[in-house]
């Protein structure tokens, strides 16, 4: 089958691998899940309307296969965009089956908004290729040929299950066919959905050794559902945490992207950090987090926290930003941790982003009469500095979050920012942020340490512009940064607690309109949980 593919930000995503290691890799994979294609659960609905009673390894069991109407738990024909439709529908009418699968019906479900939309098709990358839309990034999906026995089961049934144990997780491996309102589970994902937990189709370690990004995307999955993970998943992912240093750079940096840009930050490093993966990949962060919890079981006024926690308010998966927002947003925390600074001069700092100009940045301030809000070590209370000293020191600390993005994209400039913290874990010497990024995020604070009298960086509206932000248009990130800033230093910035019930995003699993089924409902007769 092929699958096709609409993504945000196509100028991210590395090139598909040459197809034949691809295939080869598949195959290989397939041989492997062959004996895992038998989890068996009672009840729900049959496609071909019985059950098999060959669960020996290496023959499919169609027991857990199951199908329901999508309108029984209200999801809208108008769910899913006119582009991707017209896609489904080009198709249909050339007599090839497409399917929407993955994380898009994971969502549907749930009533949240998907970050895109896969289809996966009967028809050839070449015959795909034909009709494609602009907004369409076509990647072929193997067809792998294996040997159980399909007797009697029908051959789209197949095809699909086949797609199901090819992928990561059991949330993420459900059809959903808007022609005839049906979405197709063949690994259980709904009996996931419903307990709110992250299992991997196949076993877990050998998911994650075939695959070690699955591991950071098993983690974006939780972090921004609210998900948990089952048991065997979670061991897994602390046995095999070291492997994720040996996935390419620019595939990290797209992870890192996706757990990030999406309105889950805070929870995404809170997981990180539970599962030892912060150590890896932003060591300093890390290490200050380390650092400030010693002997305390929240982070509760941690400004690192309070700013990830003002950062997620204006995002979510349909609606992200750039990576350069939360690169300069780590950068400007760095800059704080190594030279703490007047809270007076960070308000200064974060009004001029988010205005444009001195003279609004000083409005504010006047106009500010709120308490002064202090984070150990970052920011101490206001010190009463007249106007042309803090137009000085604020230009200054312009100069230090400058200095610091090196700390984020040159290793020497990381190890030792590390080096003052004595306990950190060792150090794995790995940094993913690309010089072209470390470019994107100077540029922000470009004009910001000379004369800021003459400083003139006014936009033409007051509220956000999405469309520029996740293209990364320098003033709009500017714009947010300082809003995000801002927010961290008010009085009414969001508290936040390690304990595991507030580490995560609330979850979604049961929402659904009061005209439909939840999905606690789906699947109920004659299970045993």
């Amino acid at each position: 089958m092929t699958a096709v593919r609409r993504c945000t930000d196509l100028s991210s995503l590395p090139s598909p691998a040459p197809l034949l290691s691809r295939l080869s890799s598949a195959a290989s994979r397939l041989l492997q899940m062959r004996k895992y294609g038998s989890r068996k659960e009672d009840g729900g609905r049959l496609r071909n309307g019985r059950s098999s009673s060959a669960s020996r390894p290496g023959f499919i069991d169609p027991s857990s296969w199951k199908y329901f109407d999508s309108r029984a738990v209200g999801i809208p024909a108008g769910a899913i965009p006119r582009n991707c439709m017209t896609v489904l529908q080009m198709l249909k009418r050339k007599g090839f089956e497409a399917y929407l699968v993955g994380g898009c019906v994971r969502d549907l479900l749930l009533k949240r908004a998907p970050k895109d939309f896969d289809v996966i098709t009967t028809a050839s990358l070449k015959q795909v290729s034909s009709f494609k839309t602009n907004t369409t990034q076509v990647k072929g999906n193997e067809n792998v040929n294996c040997s159980e026995e399909t007797d009697g089961h029908d051959e789209g049934d197949i095809l699909l299950w086949k797609d199901s144990l090819r992928r990561d997780f059991t949330v993420n491996s459900l059809f959903f066919n808007p022609f005839n309102y049906r979405v197709y589970d063949y690994v259980n994902g709904v009996k996931d959905l419903r307990k709110n937990k992250v299992c991997t189709v196949i076993p877990a370690h050998v998911s994650f050794k075939e695959d070690p990004a699955r591991i950071l995307r098993g983690l974006r999955v939780a972090a921004r559902l609210g998900f948990q993970f089952s048991s065997e998943t979670s061991t897994a992912i602390r046995d095999l945490s070291p492997s994720i240093i040996d996935i390419d750079k620019t595939r990290l940096a797209m992870e890192m992207k996706y757990m990030l840009s999406y309105g889950a930050a805070e929870s995404s490093i809170r997981l990180l950090r539970k599962y030892g993966l912060l150590d890896i990949l932003l060591p300093f962060q890390a290490a200050y987090l380390s650092d400030q919890l010693k002997g305390k079981s929240s982070d509760r006024g941690l400004m690192l926290m309070n700013l990830l926690a003002n950062l997620d308010k204006f995002f979510s998966a349909d609606r992200p930003c750039h990576c350069s927002l939360w690169l300069a947003l780590l950068a400007f925390h760095n800059a704080l941790v190594n030279s703490p600074q007047d809270a007076q001069v960070i308000k200064a700092f974060a009004a001029l982003m988010h205005f444009g100009t001195w003279d609004s940045a000083i409005e504010f301030l006047n106009e500010d009469v709120g308490a002064p809000v202090t984070y150990v070590p970052e920011a101490f209370g206001r010190s009463g500095a007249k106007v042309d000293n803090l137009m000085e020191r604020t230009s200054h600390l312009v100069s230090l979050v400058k200095s610091s993005v090196d700390t984020l994209t040159c290793l020497n400039t990381l190890k030792q920012s590390v080096v003052r913290y004595p306990g950190a874990s060792q150090f794995s010497g790995l940094v993913f942020v690309s010089a072209r990024e470390k470019g994107r995020v100077l540029g922000i604070f470009n004009g910001l340490d000379s004369d800021l009298t003459s400083y003139d960086k006014r936009r033409g509206s007051h509220g956000i512009d999405y469309k520029l932000l996740e293209d990364g248009v320098t003033a709009e990130v500017r714009f947010v940064l300082g809003k995000v800033i801002m927010d961290t230093m008010s009085a009414e910035s969001p508290c936040a607690s390690t304990d595991d019930a507030a580490a995560l995003p609330r979850a979604a699993a049961d929402v659904t309109d009061a005209d439909h089924r939840p999905l606690s409902m789906l699947f109920r007769s004659g299970e045993s949980e």
